[in-house]
């Protein structure tokens, strides 16, 4: 014969599991109010990075209400969009990075075959690429060709690639999974994503800028081990500075 368990037992075992079941709702609550304590902030914001560089030098450009809203829903961190002219070749670039670590995914969907459409584009290729940046290092991206409706003749041909905790991607799946997802509340700078879009009417254009300006945007970013080149030389610089 079974013997029956105590009814004290039983509201014993209920209390406790209120308990443990209130304890996991308030760490749950407090981690989120960690993520929304603000964004992570990079070492040099991106905002410092330069408005000249070799024969180009740049403006700020407004970001689009529609953009800017659906950067701030999904963690957008930091960003920068310039237009950068060269004189000297007569020859414009648009470029725009966008740093996503609060939750490092939140970039994704955020991509040119989504967003140009979306404002009127028509896309009419989009190709797998390669540049060698000033360095000799070669980096992989996409190619987007866009169109406006007729009777407009307004063309754009955007090159786009990613960054993920240091490391080029063109591939949204390589930071779709479940770790990329999760919320960073360590708020660690070296777990991220960013991305990286240069846009002009001319090919051409846009890969001399990338050519130019790639090895500077990744100094701004941490990289594979976590340090970010050109918080290094700000601080070298300091230290100069306060020696004199």
């Amino acid at each position: 014969m079974r013997r029956k368990t105590p009814a004290a037992l039983i509201y014993v075992t209920v209390f406790l599991l209120l308990i443990l079941t209130g304890a996991a709702y308030r760490t749950l609550g407090n981690r989120m109010k960690l993520i929304g304590r603000g964004p992570i902030i990079l070492s040099v914001p991106l905002s410092h990075f330069p408005k000249k560089f070799g024969n180009w030098i740049g403006s700020d450009l407004d970001i689009q209400a529609t953009t800017k809203e659906y950067m701030e829903r999904n963690f957008a961190d930091d960003f920068f969009s310039r237009r950068y002219v060269n004189s000297a070749d007569q020859i414009w670039a648009d470029i725009y990075v966008v740093y996503c670590s609060t939750r490092p995914s939140g970039i994704l969907g955020h991509r040119p075959g989504v967003c140009y459409p979306a404002h009127g584009w028509i896309q009419q290729s989009n190709e797998t690429s390669q540049f060698t940046s000033r360095s000799g290092r070669v980096i992989n991206c996409l190619i987007q060709r866009f169109r406006k409706p007729a009777p407009l003749l307004e063309e754009v041909v955007v090159l786009n690639f990613y960054v993920r905790n240091g490391q080029i991607t063109t591939q949204e799946s390589d930071f779709s999974g479940l770790f990329s997802r999760k919320p960073n509340i360590a708020r660690d700078q070296s777990r991220y994503v960013a991305q990286v879009q240069i846009s002009s009417v001319l090919e051409s254009s846009v890969r001399k800028a990338a050519q130019e300006a790639v090895e500077i945007i990744l100094d701004f970013l941490p990289d594979e081990n976590g340090k970010v080149k050109v918080a290094e030389s700000v601080r070298l610089d300091d230290e100069a500075e306060n020696i004199e």
